[in-house]
């Protein structure tokens, strides 16, 4: 029992899923930092207000709501839309999704078309309707225009 457990420890999947989910908890930190501590008062620079806090919509309340008694740290008002937690989420986001498209996605890609080679040509287009036939086909199966 101990070995399979060993065996299955010491593969290269887990031990690679194990350093992933280490060094993405590592760089959702870096990015919440920088969305909060960089792009959003850069941002908040542009629209005039000095952070989000402010951005907040009111919706009319249908029946008298009674705040609890003391105030939780994180108490939203009843009828307030706090936006500025959805914009830092959406910045975060977006900074986590281009750093991995950009610098793992992108460069995987181009490793695998070069490792790869160009891909074998195993169609033509008819001359008549250009549509893709294959290479060995006398007559296109779209237009049946001899080829």
């Amino acid at each position: 029992m101990l070995k399979g457990f060993r065996d299955f420890i010491l593969r290269g999947n887990v031990v690679d899923l194990a350093v992933a989910v280490i060094i993405g908890a590592a760089f959702g930190a870096i990015t919440a930092s920088m969305t909060t501590s960089v792009i959003t008062p850069l941002i908040s620079a542009l629209v005039g207000a000095p952070n989000f806090d402010s951005l907040v919509f009111h919706v009319p309340v249908l029946h008298h709501v009674v705040p609890p008694n003391p105030l939780p740290a994180n108490y939203i008002p009843a009828g307030e839309i706090q936006i500025d937690k959805f914009l830092n989420a959406a910045i975060d986001f977006l900074i986590k999704a281009g750093v991995i498209y950009f610098l793992i996605v992108l460069p995987m890609q181009k490793l695998l078309a070069r490792i790869n080679g160009p891909a074998a040509v195993t169609t033509k287009p008819c001359p008549q309707c250009i549509s893709e036939i294959p290479l060995a086909a006398t007559r296109c199966k779209f237009c049946t225009q001899p080829v």
